[in-house]
């Protein structure tokens, strides 16, 4: 058999098969059935056709047993069944009430004589506790039993509040001594306010719990002792108990799946609280682990709980309540989305962040320079490096923009090798180099601050065009002061050479003028300088400063 036949067959088969299924019977619908009810009492069902449908033939017969029983002058036994050429009829009196045809008898699965008779006795009932329910005797005493019922809502819920509020707060004082040692055996995983908080929390729902089925109870009281409002009550009462029945059973139905939520939670919060523990402990240099920095320890610590949150989200979220529902994975998706359009610059910046931190180019405290900024690094934050410029300054950097620039960190060797604090100057050929890096080397000297261990030294960096260029080296340990501090030192050099009567030749010159480019001593102190032994303002920078 060739391959076209068997693929023929196949197609054959298949078009048989859907045809038969096509061909079955549609499954028997449901006969639509509507209730008669009178002050809010079911008594029986009634079916209906298209043309004259249920709920309408419904409320036709209940209007027609109410007019029964507002006429008193037709007796209760006066109600009867009469037959029909088709069914039987139900009267009172000459009015007819009802008409019970082989199809309400089918529906019911009884011979049309046994549901007449019912029915029957039911309308009959009906119109006895109609009138009874409408008598004067009957309505004052329902009146006096909807007035000891307010009186005592009226007091049970002046003691609800009022009581209840004096009765939480005694109850948190005793039970705080007992909260902070549950807090101290629990080596703090349990905290005492959070403890205090899910306790306040208790008290209060079950308060207004209290006050509400109180409220309930009272209005449901009420509003059944009188016929009026008798159907109120009762469609209050399945419009309330109707959705806290169902949300009673859809919680019956997921407490597996929410004891297995809260096993996760509880789990993964005291795994969290325990990681928080041991990362405390390194930053406070109580667990050592070599090369891992104490620094470090709190930002890795937030990276493990981002990871321990999402893992225990994936294993979470097939026992979320609806998380199998479109609804819910349309809604998870709408927000992947948007995260993942609007927080690119964001995450970018985190992950600058972690890598700072972890490239260790700076502290908190040191001096930096990014770029052409200068300043004192406040804050490291995920997102943003706070600075404090030399002009006292607030300056927020982005950390991307830090990752990708060139970072220049005075302080990091400043305590332990010094940080070289230098200044150049150009002078002529003409003067002597020993005497040009004494020179310096004795402005250096009277520098307070400056370390003396390392020595100071000179670089001679170029032979220029009109002078030689000497760059003078000095070694300090507050990278903070390095401006005061360089400030002086130049300070010094300019007094050292106007001393030796040596010209300093920077910026350069076009002509050597007919005299020396130097102060003379008798104006070193020209005016507005303060006078011969007076301090300089502001004073020297100690090395305390």
């Amino acid at each position: 058999m060739s391959l076209v036949r068997i693929a023929l067959l196949a197609l054959l088969g298949w078009l048989a098969v859907g045809m038969a299924q096509a061909q079955e019977a549609p499954p028997e619908q449901e006969i639509p059935t509507a209730p008669v009810i009178v002050d809010g009492e079911v008594l029986f069902r009634v079916r209906g056709v298209s043309a004259y449908p249920a709920e309408r033939r419904a409320a036709e017969i209940a209007r027609a047993i109410v007019e029964v029983a507002e006429d008193r002058t037709i007796l209760p036994e006066a109600i009867r069944a009469e037959p029909m050429d088709v069914g039987i009829r139900i009267v009172a009196g000459k009015r007819t009430v009802a008409r019970v045809v082989p199809a309400d008898a089918a529906l019911e699965q009884v011979h049309v004589d046994v549901l007449a008779e019912a029915e029957v006795a039911r309308i009959r009932e009906a119109v006895i506790a109609y009138r009874h329910d409408r008598s004067t005797t009957n309505l004052a005493g329902a009146g006096g039993i909807a007035a000891g019922a307010t009186i005592a809502y009226a007091i049970a819920m002046f003691v609800v509040l009022r009581g209840g509020g004096r009765l939480i707060r005694r109850t948190k004082r005793r039970l705080e001594v007992r909260i902070r040692s549950m807090e101290a055996k629990s080596f703090r995983l349990l905290r005492a306010t959070t403890i205090s908080m899910i306790v306040d929390a208790l008290l209060r729902l079950t308060r207004i719990a209290i006050a509400a089925i109180l409220t309930y109870g009272y209005l449901a009281l009420v509003l059944r002792q009188f016929p009026k409002t008798r159907p109120l009550a009762d469609s209050a009462l399945a419009t309330v108990l109707g959705p806290v029945g169902d949300l009673g059973l859809a919680f019956v139905n997921q407490i597996p799946d929410l004891i297995a939520l809260a096993v996760i939670i509880l789990i993964t919060r005291y795994a969290l609280e325990l990681m928080r523990l041991f990362f405390e402990l390194i930053e406070r240099r109580e667990i050592n682990l070599g090369t891992f920095e104490p620094e470090w320890a709190m930002p890795t610590y937030k990276v493990i709980r981002l990871l321990v949150v999402a893992f225990a989200s994936v294993v979470a979220y097939p026992y979320i309540p609806g998380s199998h529902s479109a609804a819910f994975q349309g809604v998870s998706i709408f927000i992947g989305l948007i995260l993942s359009l609007g927080s690119s610059s964001v995450i970018a910046n985190i992950i600058a962040g972690y890598m700072m931190i972890y490239r260790r180019a700076f502290r908190v405290g040191d001096r930096i320079k990014v770029g052409n900024t200068i300043g004192d690094v406040v804050d490291i934050r995920l997102l943003v490096t706070h600075l404090r410029s030399l002009k006292n300054e607030a300056i927020t950097i982005p950390n991307t923009v830090i990752l990708n620039s060139e970072v220049l960190n005075y302080s990091a060797l400043a305590k332990s090798d010094g940080l070289i604090l230098h200044m150049s100057v150009g002078i002529g050929y003409e003067v002597p180099w020993r005497q040009v890096e004494a020179m310096l080397l004795m402005a250096a000297g009277r520098v307070a601050g400056l370390l003396h261990s390392p020595p100071p030294f000179v670089l001679q960096t170029s032979l220029g065009d009109f002078a030689v260029n000497y760059e003078l080296n000095v070694y300090c340990d507050q990278p903070l002061a390095m401006l005061p501090l360089q400030a002086e030192l130049q300070r010094h050099v300019l007094d050292v050479f106007n001393e030796y009567g040596v010209q300093i030749m920077t910026p350069h010159y076009q002509l050597d003028p007919a005299g020396l480019k130097i102060v003379a001593p008798d104006q070193w102190h020209a005016a507005p300088a303060p006078p011969v032994g007076a301090a300089l303002t502001p004073s020297p920078v100690s090395r305390d400063a």
